[in-house]
């Protein structure tokens, strides 16, 4: 085994190997840094006249290890600008007043997250509230005089006596803190107060849209502020001259972000129509007359997650996953009919538009650009580029994105995105790194640069090739396909990976010696099962991943994702939770398994990660566990986030490459 030394700078080093496949003057190569501090946008709001938009970018502070997200400006013709500048924490959410004079924002400057008022033009930021505890979330009222918004009501008196007697705990039955609406003035010569719209333990806020009048806000709540309470939210109406709540979707499962038509006469909002299986059944688009009445569903012909973006006098307005792509599609409230709007970019995030519909601002990507702003007119759909944040990566060595597809052991058609590397050598066989998205009901999409904590970059350039597929569960592909891995997790997800994994192989794209394979949370159950039910890998990376479904069952935060994949619990079916356990087929580990939980992961307990660690070494598998202290289900944060690429990096070095790398200690070894 070759021992290769850190000695010019932190990452680059590890792939200069690859540079006799690359040519004698390969490109730079990104460092794990390089990567982690790509600035990203987030979102983007077009003014109501057009006349600019503003968006969000989100960037690495490395000194504090936190991302900092602060707001920008574009105005036609113009060079975009930051318009906010927020010390040790962020500014979020910009929306603009209906006028185009005020962008109301979020920011935590000390006080918790409080709105705050800011010119287009610049200038210093109006703090608009102080409110205790901070505020969730904000919308203008029509006329721009109010912005209604949502906060979580404080510990009660009660709570505060009992932790002064008995100090801090938790039953489990308790009564959570809800959130809740609140109005305030728009005054910028003073911190008006605030005054509460809704109270009480009966149900807590989640999403809400004032009416085109300003007269009522509808709003979705559940119970409870839990996760697992998702799928019994409900819809109500507050009318703002009574303070009277008026429920107006109440029906099983899930009902939630609603929306007004442009007259105010319906609301839009997605439901599951009483399907008790909401994880993996289609969510529908439903309008119901604001007054209440009969619920109309207008997607009932499409075979997917229709999430509704916006209503305009020209119709709704949504996104959606077709295969590994997202479209952007236009739907007629009237009769229901759908038409695709937008062919490019590939992958249209999110959609902003005027006041008359007339103008767009697109967040989008495809798979040689990062998600950029551009502007349009909707009748013409000319493209314009507002942003170029793909500078960042123009002279990266970031080869090929195909959407490939093949066939499972049932039968099954199966889609997933191949990288390849730069000056790809058909005559070759490469190393195959397998990364197996969460969800499952997301999708691996085919972009220039992505990973999480697996640093594909660097191992594309290394001269590896990588396959993310799509398996049965993933979003796009339609109800049916969603369904196939009830009662069957892991196994049918298995086929469909290894099926995979042996098309390129018997294509002599692959080197069936060289294959790894790794995923984070649902990715890292399929790991986990592949550790534990197949011999085609060198070696796996389990990240944050399920290893027993009845340990899952009783201590996720989402008990009923457990009950309706698996349509029992496990005391009226063991076989099954047996059968789609990786630890039920532990006997069968062969393959060095690295093992990465965060140690506050309350989605999937570190506890799945301590029994695949005992499991693995009772067989005598070589397996390690690193533990991210002070996480949950995911790393948010840069430095820890280095550490688990450098984790990876090192496991599959070792056991890919047959190379011994040292993980670096020193800040000088940068570039």
């Amino acid at each position: 085994m070759r021992r290769i030394r850190l000695v010019f700078f932190l990452t680059g080093i590890l792939i200069a190997c690859a540079a006799g496949a690359q040519g004698e003057n390969p490109p730079p190569v990104p460092s794990f840094e390089d990567v982690i501090s790509l600035r990203s946008i987030e979102s983007a709001q077009i003014a109501p006249d057009g006349s600019a938009i503003v968006y969000t970018v989100r960037s690495t502070v490395w000194d504090q290890n936190r991302y900092d997200t602060e707001i920008w400006l574009a105005r036609e013709g113009e060079r975009p600008f930051q318009l906010t500048y927020t010390n040790d924490g962020s500014s979020y959410s910009p929306q603009w007043s209906q006028d185009a004079r005020w962008i109301g924002f979020t920011a935590d400057r000390g006080e918790g997250s409080q709105i705050y008022l800011i010119r287009p033009n610049g200038g210093e930021a109006v703090k608009l509230t102080g409110h205790e505890g901070g505020i969730g979330v904000f919308k203008w009222m029509p006329d721009g005089k109010q912005i209604v918004f949502s906060a979580l009501d404080p510990a009660g008196d009660n709570q505060r006596k009992s932790e002064d007697l008995y100090g801090r705990f938790t039953r489990d039955d308790a009564e959570p803190r809800m959130m809740h609406l609140w109005l305030t003035d728009v005054d910028v010569e003073k911190t008006p107060a605030s005054r509460r719209l809704t109270s009480g333990t009966a149900f807590t806020v989640d999403g809400f849209n004032p009416s085109p009048d300003g007269k009522k806000i509808v709003f979705s709540h559940r119970p409870k502020p839990f996760e697992s309470a998702w799928g019994d939210s409900d819809i109500s109406v507050i009318d703002l001259a009574t303070r009277t709540v008026t429920p107006l979707v109440a029906q099983p499962g899930p009902d939630s972000n609603p929306m007004w038509s442009p007259d105010g006469t319906w609301i839009l909002f997605n439901t599951a129509m009483r399907k008790p299986h909401h994880f993996y059944q289609n969510i529908e688009l439903a309008k119901i007359p604001a007054e209440g009445g009969e619920i109309t569903v207008l997607t009932s012909s499409f075979d997917e997650y229709p999430n509704a973006l916006k209503w305009t006098q020209q119709g709704i307005y949504f996104n959606s996953s077709q295969k590994s792509l997202i479209h952007l599609f236009q739907l007629d409230p009237e009769n229901g009919s759908i038409t695709r709007v937008f062919d490019v970019p590939e992958i249209i995030v999110d959609i902003s538009l005027t006041g008359d519909g007339q103008k767009a601002a697109i967040t989008a990507l495809d798979r040689t650009t990062l998600v950029e702003v551009y502007q349009t007119s909707l009748d013409s759909y000319n493209l314009v580029k507002v942003t170029d944040m793909t500078a960042q990566i123009e002279n990266w060595p970031l080869g090929t994105r195909e959407i490939i597809s093949w066939e499972s052991r049932d039968g099954t058609e199966i889609e997933g995105i191949l990288w390849k590397p730069e000056n790809y050598d058909s005559n070759r066989r490469y190393p195959l790194m397998v990364v197996i998205h969460g969800g499952p009901n997301t999708a691996a999409r085919p972009m220039p640069v992505s990973g999480y904590v697996y640093p594909l970059v660097q191992w594309l350039a290394k001269g590896a090739v990588i396959l993310e597929p799509n398996y049965r569960g993933s979003a796009g592909y339609g109800e049916q396909f969603r369904s196939l891995n009830v009662r069957n997790l892991g196994v049918g997800d298995a086929w469909d990976i290894e099926s995979g994994v042996d098309v390129l192989v018997k294509t002599g794209i692959a080197d069936k010696n060289r294959v790894g394979a790794m995923g984070w949370s649902q990715g890292g159950f399929i790991s986990a099962f592949l550790s534990t039910n197949s011999k085609k890998f060198r070696a796996i990376s389990m990240g944050a991943g399920i290893s027993d479904w009845t340990m899952y069952y009783g201590n996720t935060d989402i008990h009923s994702f457990t009950l309706q994949y698996l349509q029992a619990t496990p005391w009226e079916d063991p076989d099954v939770y047996a059968k789609t356990s990786p630890i039920t087929h532990i006997k069968n580990a062969g393959t060095p398994t690295l093992i990465q939980h965060g140690e506050f992961d309350r989605r999937v307990p570190i506890s799945n990660a301590y029994l695949m660690l005992r499991g693995l070494r009772d067989m005598g598998v070589e397996t390690e566990l690193i533990v991210y202290n002070g996480f949950g289900h995911g790393i948010s944060k840069p430095k820890e986030l280095l550490a688990a690429m450098w984790h990876n990096w090192q496991w599959f070095a070792k056991h890919i490459w047959d190379e011994d790398v040292e993980l670096p200690l020193s800040k000088n070894l940068e570039r």
